[in-house]
């Protein structure tokens, strides 16, 4: 191959038989991706499940009926030619990287896929003068169409009121114990246990940079070992809390965010501006965590303010105390 110059083949220089078989290639490989997602949702999602099922069966008997064309026309040889091979040909995204999706974005995802199609297929009809080609392009972008219709079709089969309703109640589970519940942890933690060395070194030092290195430090070293703890004491399988990696992070991330807010006014150089807007941020922080355990978590949310804002302001005051003394 000469560098520089792609190996790929353009879309129009192929002929007839190649381009039966790139959508006899295409068809396949949705009917795989489809496989796939019906094997990744079934023990969650086994109505959804059943959708895929159908719809990688619907890609099959495209496939077969496309197979049938081509050896009627060309025989039973058919060229080894797939989306890779063309320049321009839409792509699919790898199925690791489609692994941790939620729900509603495989859906959106699968829906993607045959819009997709067929527009590709309506804008080849388009650029070819062959009458024969036009008319097989135009056939696989009508045969992409009727994928959705039947997709549509599916669901309202499978996927009644109660079954969608119980999917989402799923869903929204799988977000609170893999996002919510080590994200919150991780505020709370970073909130609340930065109190006391960040007011301590504020009062003890009234030097606002040296408080702000305090914090910022406390902050990342909370936030690493917040999200390394999180990752490696449960791995998800018989939890069902999900991945360890995504609520490391969230765990992780939020830690570091909760210390942070009240360690950054300190990058004002008048001391006691910067205590009196950090302890404001304290404040907001404390409420705010207490409303997301309401929102999420259905705690009482007079509850988790008394015990949030009190937890925070023994420890704001140890700090304040310490540093004082």
């Amino acid at each position: 191959m000469i560098p520089g110059v792609s190996s790929r083949r353009r879309f129009s220089d192929l002929n007839e038989q190649e381009i039966l078989a790139l959508a006899i290639s295409s068809e396949e490989d949705d009917a795989q991706i489809y496989r796939n997602y019906a094997e990744r949702l079934r023990a969650d999602y086994p109505d959804t499940a059943m959708v895929f099922d159908g719809m990688a069966a619907e890609e099959d008997s495209h496939r077969r009926a496309l197979i049938d064309l081509h050896d009627s026309r060309f025989g039973g040889v058919i060229p080894l030619i797939r989306r890779e091979h063309v320049a321009g040909f839409y792509a699919r995204r790898p199925v690791w990287l489609m692994e941790n999706l939620g729900i509603e974005r495989i859906r959106a995802e699968a829906e993607a896929m045959e819009r997709d199609a067929e527009a590709f297929y309506h804008k080849a009809a388009q650029r070819t003068a062959d009458a024969a080609t036009r008319k097989l392009l135009g056939d696989l972008a009508a045969a992409e169409a009727g994928h959705q219709d039947r997709a549509t079709e599916l669901e309202a089969e499978h996927l009644d009121d109660d079954a969608r309703a119980a999917e989402e109640r799923t869903a929204h589970r799988q977000f609170l114990l893999t996002w919510v519940q080590p994200g919150l942890a991780g505020l709370m933690d970073g909130s609340v246990s930065t109190l006391a060395p960040i007011f301590a070194t504020a009062f003890a030092t009234q030097d606002t940079w040296t408080t702000f290195l305090v914090g910022l430090a406390a902050s990342v070293g909370a936030g690493i070992s917040m999200g390394f703890t999180e990752a490696a004491s449960d791995d998800g399988e018989l939890s069902g809390r999900g991945s360890p990696v995504k609520r490391g992070f969230a765990s992780g991330i939020m830690t570091t965010v909760g210390g942070l807010g009240h360690a950054m006014p300190y990058l004002i150089p008048d001391f006691w501006t910067a205590t009196v807007i950090a302890i404001a941020v304290v404040f907001v922080e404390l409420w705010a965590i207490a409303w997301i355990q309401n929102r999420y978590m259905e705690t009482p949310f007079f509850r988790a303010a008394f015990q949030v804002v009190l937890g925070g302001a023994l420890v704001f005051a140890a700090g304040v105390l310490i540093g004082s003394g």
